[in-house]
């Protein structure tokens, strides 16, 4: 099974952004595999909010998908089928660790991995953007890293451009080896392909990378396509 882009949002603006006749929500639909895919919403890092699940269907009804279900936080048998048989699976944002302490305890931090390597597609709304990538800080007094996904490999941050991106340069300084960062800021996002390719979204995306102890960074414009190293 081909395994499918990685879509990371800094927020829902992108669900709604067309330019000159490209759109999100087109070019994800047309890399769904089914004619008539399935959607799941996992909304743990917000508590389930309904309002931003009405913002994820009106996304997928410009998608001409209508099948789609909210998979609450604690979820029913009915809501895990629904989530094995989904081609696409979005992740609400909200609080990073909240959420992720949920997929600890729910299963889904085993389960999600398994939909990724089968095929369907995963989209990460601002909090759901970090947590597809390496890690974040924890919210305790003393923060230390916290590990994620790894779907992408490199740390994600999401519309903290007016804190100057405070959280992604201390994991970066924090890591023990060579590490990687990627900002994506209010309004932008980006796609990772399999191929280690990341393609910025309207936005330029903010990068920084440590190597061999040194820090650098630069802007990753939407017309650009950087090329990335797997882990």
């Amino acid at each position: 099974m081909v395994i499918k882009p990685l879509y990371l949002l800094a927020d829902s603006q992108l669900f709604f952004w067309k330019s000159d006749g490209d759109s999100l929500t087109e070019r994800i639909r047309a890399d769904l595999d089914s004619g008539k895919p399935s959607a799941a919403y996992i909304g743990a890092s917000n508590g389930d909010q309904p309002e931003f699940y009405s913002l994820f269907e009106a996304a997928m009804e410009s998608m001409d998908i209508s099948d789609c279900r909210m998979v609450p936080s604690q979820p029913a048998r009915e809501d895990i089928l629904f989530l094995e048989n989904a081609g696409l699976i979005v992740l609400s944002g909200g609080d990073v660790e909240r959420g992720w302490h949920v997929f600890e305890q729910n299963g889904l931090k085993e389960l999600l991995p398994k939909k990724r390597f089968d095929g369907a597609i995963l989209m990460g709304v601002s909090a759901g953007a970090v947590q597809l990538g390496l890690g974040c800080l924890s919210n305790a007094a003393q923060p230390k890293q916290l590990d994620m996904f790894r779907f992408a490999p490199f740390y994600v941050g999401a519309h903290d451009e007016g804190n100057d991106w405070f959280d992604l340069r201390a994991l970066v300084n924090l890591s023990q080896s060579d590490a990687r960062a990627v900002g994506l800021p209010a309004g932008g996002g980006a796609v990772y392909y399999a191929d280690g390719t990341l393609e910025p979204l309207r936005r330029p995306l903010i990068e920084i990378v440590k190597e061999d102890a040194k820090i650098t960074e630069n802007l990753m414009g939407p017309l650009d396509a950087s090329r990335m190293p797997q882990d």
